[in-house]
């Protein structure tokens, strides 16, 4: 399965969780993409679900060597969540990232201050929190992002869904949300940008703008 761009995946994956919706499996749907590339994904989604639009703010802790590969996430103030099986298996350990978790810190706190232009997060209580992204990978950025929800305490269910994802993922994130709708999962991942014809970066504004039109704003 292709995706021609992210939008094009929203409107199939929103397809999907519209069929769950009317089953009476969102209750109360609020949308949380990963900015940047989970969020024109996710505005598709809300838009289907007639559905608030939020971020939640990730940010990847990269391996020294490979920044593009995950190690770890942070989200808010929390403590980094590391992959510890993988920083034994690279001979990382904590102190060898804290340089990077301070850059990705800083960084998150930027985004999240331009994103929310002042508005607070959306109140997840009595609502299903549905997490958005374009892909995962390795799923660590999207597991801390599961568990920043739940400290959030939503009264209903926790929902994470992508166009693709990697079987390893899939099955970690199996046993961190309630539900993980996932259209395509290649036994040959490799990587997310693979299973997209466009796969552009995206800019803040882009994020600006794609937050503007998206449902309940």
């Amino acid at each position: 399965m292709q995706f021609h761009d992210r939008q094009q995946a929203g409107r199939r994956l929103a397809e999907q969780l519209a069929v769950r919706q009317e089953r009476g499996a969102l209750p109360d749907p609020v949308v949380l993409a990963l900015p940047r590339g989970g969020v024109p994904v996710a505005r598709e989604v809300a838009r289907e679900l007639a559905a608030p639009l939020d971020v939640l703010v990730v940010r990847k802790i990269g391996a020294p060597f490979q920044p593009e590969f995950g190690v770890g996430a942070i989200t808010g103030d929390g403590e980094p969540l590391f992959d510890e099986a993988v920083l034994d298996r690279l001979g990382l350990s904590r102190a060898d990232l804290a340089a990077t978790v301070a850059r990705e810190r800083t960084e998150l706190r930027r985004r999240e201050q331009l994103y929310r232009q002042g508005r607070p997060p959306a109140d997840l209580r009595g609502h299903t929190a549905v997490v958005v992204d374009d892909g995962l990978a390795t799923g660590v950025t999207a597991r801390a992002a599961v568990r920043a929800v739940r400290r959030q305490a939503p009264s209903e269910r926790v929902v994470l869904a992508v166009p693709v994802c990697s079987p390893q993922a899939s099955a970690l994130l199996r046993t961190e949300a309630d539900d993980v709708v996932c259209l395509h999962c290649p036994p040959a991942f490799t990587a997310v940008g693979l299973w997209y014809d466009r796969f552009d970066q995206l800019s803040d504004q882009d994020v600006l703008d794609a937050l503007h039109t998206g449902a309940g704003r």
